[in-house]
């Protein structure tokens, strides 16, 4: 049995007479319950019988007349066919025993009919098509049930419900219709028209309502829908949003936000403009401002920024800070005004609150009060005051952006852990507020692992973080590996001592190794300092590769041509490099000079002026008895009397002086010895 696109035609294949006959189709309706038989205008010799229904033999000898009367050769197409069945079923009385055309139907076959009693556009139908597939045929009335028969042979809610369905595709089509005479792309309308349900109800309503005018009550739906868009120009506003680079997502969220109102889409558009908030931010301002931002008075919005303006935010940071907060622009004005006054009451200035929101806008506007309250309360648990608070978020207010539960109370956590008190908490905070920033398991815990891998003791990470706070937000594989590397390959630090160099001086971590650690190594080698010796100096004194070339030059040029001193005792003393030329090199050398006495380095330069006068003190008495005779049995062997630094203060007056007139059992040497060995020290790279 072959089915007919038609729930109501049943088509048979009857037997064949002869191999050779062609195909003959009978036709069973259950209107008329008469069959008809089309033959195939092809077939010349052979004619079928008709079947009767009520008796399933086929008719064996019929008349002829009947024959030719019940006869209906095959035409063209089945116009002839349709017009047949439409004049059978007008004369032809209901039969009682055959159910009503609506109540054989499927849910499925009702669907598909009101899609096609609602469908838009002419579907193309290929030749010999018997079944009606648009309203715009003139005959479509008779191949298609009545809706209200479809309607009320079910459910009626879930009949409506489908057509509702079916009038919103059609809704959507002729809005896509529209796009595509505004010279959109058909991928792009395709993806907008997915983003608007709410504006398509909202057309398919006001044709709806239209019906009730005059002018289109006689109007179709598809006629009145194509109006309510014409008359909303959202073609044009949607050109509009596309041009200042709003996404299609933002078209249609903005869309529907308006309920139908679209020129306030575009007047808020022009006023953000109008504030410097340009590019694809007009579109974020306008969906994360709050849904009523569409509904309010562009005065309003004018008193926030001018009152923002008047408390330090410039009027060309506004844009920016719009653009980065839009919540301001949903708040009232009242609302904005604590906010401000909440930071200005901490003591903050006009030129300290603008910094502050133009860093960080959402500081004013994307945390409510009472987190705000909250976390200036922890802040102020570290032992800063109000003030205190005030100058550091003024400084660094991404702190108000993190979370106390899952930022804050972490981090505490593991720097208690690390040995670090209180108080060095709050230095961390002053000092690199950064840190209560940073991500605890991705950032802080891996570089501290670092640190012990290389051989920084547990009880001095601490120390190491409190002193230098901000080597916890270096990157570890761009900053601080690349240092650690450095020292030991090309400043001569041992794996032994580089932890100890790490964590005397960690600073070292945060100096560039092209601008500053590369310098101060090839100048140091460049003076006579093997490398292995330049590693023992680093590892004594680790700041010694901080310091400026301009800086290092003046001082050794002075240790060696006036000082006289040879460079055995600047690797013995390398903190020589971190004491001030002016202020106390130069100023203690002449003391020594005048006194007619030496100290080594480590005795010279150390301590404060009234140790080093008592020092001095202490040795030009043992000059004077030394000079009068009166000297000890053994001085360089008495321990119980001198002090180390006595014995070697004498050291240095019995060999350094003995040039001055001094017995000391030595060969004075003559001026032109004297002159050479100046000329040779005089001539060492500097």
């Amino acid at each position: 049995m072959l089915s007919s696109p038609h729930p109501h035609l049943s088509v048979h294949l009857s037997h064949l007479r002869h191999p050779a006959s062609a195909a003959v189709l009978h036709v069973s309706t259950t209107a008329s319950r008469r069959h008809l038989a089309i033959t195939s205008s092809h077939s010349h010799n052979d004619r079928e019988t008709l079947k009767n229904p009520e008796n399933t033999t086929t008719a064996t000898a019929p008349d002829s007349d009947s024959r030719i009367q019940n006869r209906i050769f095959r035409k063209h197409n089945d116009k002839s066919t349709v017009a047949l069945l439409r004049h059978l079923s007008e004369n032809q009385p209901p039969n009682p025993d055959v159910p009503e055309e609506g109540c054989s139907m499927s849910e499925e076959e009702k669907v598909q009919l009101l899609e096609m009693s609602l469908v838009r556009k002419r579907t193309p139908q290929f030749p010999g098509s018997i079944f009606v597939q648009s309203p715009s045929d003139v005959d479509v009335n008779s191949s298609l049930p009545p809706l209200r028969r479809l309607v009320g042979g079910g459910d009626d809610e879930v009949m409506l419900l489908k057509a509702l369905e079916i009038r919103r595709s059609v809704t959507v089509e002729i809005f896509k219709e529209a796009m595509r005479r505004g010279k959109f792309g058909i991928t792009y309308y395709t993806n907008l028209a997915s983003r608007l349900p709410e504006f398509i109800d909202f057309v398919m309503i006001k044709a709806a309502s239209m019906k009730q005018l005059p002018e289109f009550s006689k109007s179709s739906f598809n006629v009145r829908a194509k109006a309510v868009i014409d008359d909303s120009n959202v073609v044009s506003l949607i050109r509009w949003l596309k041009h200042n680079s709003l996404s299609y997502p933002q078209i249609g969220k903005l869309i529907c936000m308006s309920r139908g109102n679209l020129d306030s889409i575009r007047h808020v558009a022009e006023w953000l403009k109008s504030v410097r908030v340009n590019g694809r931010f007009i579109g974020v301002a306008l969906m994360k401002s709050g849904e009523d931002i569409l509904d309010r008075n562009t005065e309003e919005l004018d008193q926030i920024v001018g009152y923002l303006e008047k408390n330090g935010v410039r009027r060309d940071w506004m844009g920016y800070v719009i653009s980065r907060c839009p919540q301001l622009l949903s708040y009232s004005m009242e609302e904005v005004k604590n906010r401000v006054q909440f930071y200005l009451d901490m003591g903050m200035n006009d030129k300290d609150f603008g910094t502050m929101v133009f860093d960080y806008p959402k500081v004013l506007g994307y945390l409510s009060m009472e987190e705000m309250k909250q976390k200036v309360g922890y802040l102020m648990e570290f032992g800063l005051t109000n003030q205190d608070v005030g100058r550091l978020l003024a400084f660094k207010p991404q702190l108000m952006g993190c979370s106390i539960e899952e930022r804050w109370k972490p981090l505490v956590k593991y720097l208690y852990y690390l040995g670090i008190s209180k108080d060095g908490m709050r230095r961390i905070l002053t000092i690199k507020p950064m840190v209560f920033c940073v991500d605890l398991d991705s950032t802080i815990v891996p570089k501290v692992q670092f640190l012990r891998d290389i051989g920084v003791r547990d009880d001095a990470i601490g120390n190491m973080l409190v002193k230098f706070p901000p080597l916890l937000t270096y990157s570890l594989y761009k900053k601080i590996r690349p240092v650690v590397i450095f020292l030991l390959t090309k400043a001569g630090v041992t794996r032994k001592d580089i932890g100890k160099v790490i964590a005397l001086g960690p600073e070292l971590l945060g100096c560039s190794i092209a601008h500053k650690l590369d310098c101060n190594v090839k100048y140091f080698l460049s003076l006579g300092v093997p490398l292995r010796t330049l590693g023992k100096m680093i590892a004594d004194f680790p700041m010694l590769l901080r310091y400026n070339v301009d800086v290092l030059r003046p001082k050794y040029q002075y240790l060696r041509r006036v000082m006289v001193r040879p460079l055995q005792d600047l690797i013995e003393f390398p903190r020589f490099f971190s004491y001030s030329l002016e202020e106390r090199i130069i100023p203690r050398h002449k003391i020594l000079v005048d006194n007619r006495i030496n100290f080594k380095l480590r005795y010279m330069l150390p301590g404060t002026d009234e140790q080093f006068n008592e020092r001095v003190r202490a040795a030009v008495e043992r000059r004077q008895r030394f000079e009068s005779g009166v000297v000890d049995a053994d001085p360089l062997d008495s321990e119980d009397n001198d002090s180390m630094e006595e014995r070697t203060s004498l050291d240095f007056l019995t060999s350094d002086y003995s040039s001055s007139g001094i017995q000391t059992g030595i060969a004075e040497p003559s001026m032109e010895q004297m002159m050479s060995s100046t000329s040779e020290e005089s001539s060492e790279p500097l």
